[in-house]
């Protein structure tokens, strides 16, 4: 999802820093966040964990002219648990006339929680299913991201829904929290026969007119929680355009406000080109079977609602943005809003993505870059939200964090694994069938890339998902002989949370003739010294240039180029107590090592670089290392 472009005194210092950053991601996070922030006193409730909802009938009668909603809702649900009573989410301004089961009238309480308690007819047994009929109307309330608004564009009425994270409770009682998707459901949308009504998936029907009304049916037959349904209705104008390849292509179907419509259609000729791109990369559009397309609508923003996104303006990388989003936070959603950066983070990644891909790497660096600058405007702030942060709209939509830094641990995951790895991972992330259609936490994605990658990623998730701040990097280089350079690694963290960010680190190495090379080095403790094979004498040095990583204010300097030979001999780790390990430049041959104890007593001689010393007294040793270029003492210490 996106935020507002009004600038409003209330921001944050971060939302001004955004303001001022060119960097179109950056732009689009802000756009998102909700223009007056509020705690809001939302947790999971407990009162609906008791049965599975399976399919709802919506029955909405609206006039874009008036805000005020009609609604008769059929839920379809599954008991977990022995029910006497079943609770939806429902705003307190709405008003229910009544319940039924079937032909029977139920009684129900509207209490002052915002909930709709019903009282069943008797015990439903566990693993039994029914069907429930609501009616009410009301007005409803400004609440969320204004879930429910009424307004106009050029002199005509609209009305538009956006519920995420907490506003479907306000126009219809459903079931918000992320623990259970819908099966599917039908939408129908009743208004004045003039306008065009928007909905989740596609007409099965031809709209029916009754008198001045017109009724039109929606169809959605994936499972879709409640915060992703939504309508709209006004006079739209229809593009209407192509996307899939063979045997799945689906329509692409745009409602834009007919004063706009010849601005916007050429900006949305890039829509089937974004599509590819991400059908390339990962798999095919989630929801083919049905549609994708987008409806304009008021707000300052976006909304990745499944199968069309709701959108205040055409820009390429807000249609990348929430066209993204289809595939992570509508086919695979976030399981809390702890975990929201599983949607945000990544649909502002695959947003880059469209930039790397059409605009090449200058645009995808310098794109990086501004999120990094963002990122790095203030030395705190995690990934991964706490629980009383997970009911701050604005915490929870956090440009900085949500979005920029959830993109750029992506794009660092993405170094780390490899692009055939990452992607692979990403793949199968999506492919799951725990995960396809359902809900996924943080630890679900770690667990498909460490399958692909091999190896545990559990250290790199705890300082970059799970803890705060980055570090900075101090790095000094050296030539180091022939065909050899030398390279000290330091680094300072911004948060005490973290002790060490331990990650493989780029540098490019430029030589006095223009040569150019890319090298990292595998960083994973604080002064470390790393010896590493360059194919020409350093002359200049650039940290991470392709931008890869997060950090602040790193530097890489060029040692002096005279060194003492002497010192290119080191042995570790000191001290030890099995293996020892001498470092030397690949030009020195070993053609012995003979160590001797404190008494100077000949104790042990081999002729390899990394030999065990557990035989040896605990104290200290002495090393005359024989070479080729000559003979090295050293000492260390057994413990």
């Amino acid at each position: 999802m996106k935020k507002t472009y009004l600038l409003l005194l209330c921001f944050t210092i971060s939302f001004v820093f955004a303001q001022n950053n060119l960097n179109k991601t950056n732009s689009i996070a802000e756009a998102e966040m909700k223009s007056a922030s509020q705690l809001l006193n939302i947790e999971v409730n407990p009162n609906t964990a008791n049965y599975n909802i399976t399919y709802h009938r919506l029955e909405f009668t609206v006039n874009p002219s008036a805000k005020f909603i009609t609604g008769k809702v059929f839920t379809t649900y599954t008991a977990l648990s022995d029910m006497n009573t079943i609770t939806f989410d429902f705003a307190n301004p709405l008003t229910v006339s009544s319940v039924k089961k079937g032909t029977t009238n139920l009684t129900f309480v509207e209490d002052a929680n915002n909930q709709l308690i019903i009282t069943l007819p008797a015990t439903q047994l566990a693993g039994t299913s029914a069907t429930l009929e609501i009616n009410y109307s009301g007005v409803p309330p400004s609440n969320g991201f204004d879930s429910f608004v009424q307004t106009t564009h050029n002199g005509s009425p609209i009305i538009w829904t956006l519920s995420e994270p907490f506003g479907a409770r306000d126009w219809w009682p459903c079931k918000q929290d992320l623990n259970d998707k819908v099966d599917s459901i039908d939408v129908y949308i009743t208004a004045p026969s003039q306008y065009i009504a928007v909905s989740n998936g596609v007409e099965t029907t031809t709209p029916v007119i009754s008198g001045a009304n017109k009724t039109t049916h929606f169809h959605h037959g994936y499972p879709i929680p409640a915060y992703l349904i939504a309508i709209a209705v006004t006079n739209y104008t229809v593009y209407n355009q192509t996307a899939g390849t063979a045997p799945n292509t689906y329509p692409i179907i745009n409602y834009i406000y007919p004063e706009d419509a010849a601005a916007i259609e050429p900006q949305l000729d890039e829509t089937p080109n974004i599509l590819a791109l991400y059908e390339s990369l990962f798999e095919v559009y989630p929801f083919h079977n049905e549609k994708y397309g987008h409806a304009q609508f008021g707000w300052g923003g976006g909304m990745e609602h499944t199968t069309v996104s709701f959108m205040v303006n055409f820009d390429r990388q807000l249609i990348a943005h929430e066209m993204a989003h289809q595939w992570f936070g509508d086919k695979v959603t976030c399981g809390t809003w702890k975990d929201i950066w599983l949607n945000e983070g990544f649909a502002t990644y695959l947003a880059t993505l469209v930039i790397e891909n059409f605009d090449g790497i200058d645009s995808f660096v310098a794109e990086k870059q501004g999120m990094i600058d963002y990122i790095t405007s203030s030395p705190t702030g995690k990934v991964y939200l706490s629980d009383t942060e997970a009911t701050n709209v604005n915490r929870i939509f956090s440009g900085r964090l949500s979005y920029n830094k959830g993109a750029m641990v992506l794009e660092m995951l993405r170094f780390k694994l490899g692009d055939a790895l990452f992607f692979q991972g990403l793949k199968n992330y999506l492919a799951n069938p725990n995960l396809a259609y359902k809900y996924a936490v943080t630890s679900d994605l770690q667990t498909q890339l460490e399958a692909v990658y091999g190896q545990d990623l559990t250290e790199f998730f705890t300082d970059w998902i799970y803890n705060q701040g980055y570090p900075t990097y101090t790095i000094t280089a050296q030539n180091w002989g022939a065909g050899q350079a030398r390279f000290v690694i330091n680094q300072t963290q911004s948060d005490p949370s973290v002790s060490y960010f331990e990650m493989p680190v780029p540098v490019r190495i430029y030589g006095a003739l223009g040569q150019q090379a890319d090298i990292v080095l595998n960083n994973t403790f604080d002064g470390e010294e790393i010896i590493t094979n360059v194919p020409f004498p350093i002359a200049n040095v650039e940290f991470d240039p392709e931008r890869h990583l997060i950090a602040a204010n790193s530097t890489v300097t060029l040692g002096n180029q005279n060194f003492d030979l002497e010192s290119t001999v080191s042995v570790y780790p000191i001290p030890t107590s099995d293996e020892l390990h001498i470092q030397m430049p690949s030009t020195s041959i070993i053609e012995k090592v003979i160590v001797y104890n404190n008494l100077g007593q000949k104790v042990m001689e081999n002729a390899a670089i990394d030999f065990s010393v557990t035989s040896l007294s605990t104290g200290v040793h002495y090393l005359d290392i024989q070479t080729t270029e000559g003979t090295y003492h050293k000492k260390f210490i057994k413990k």
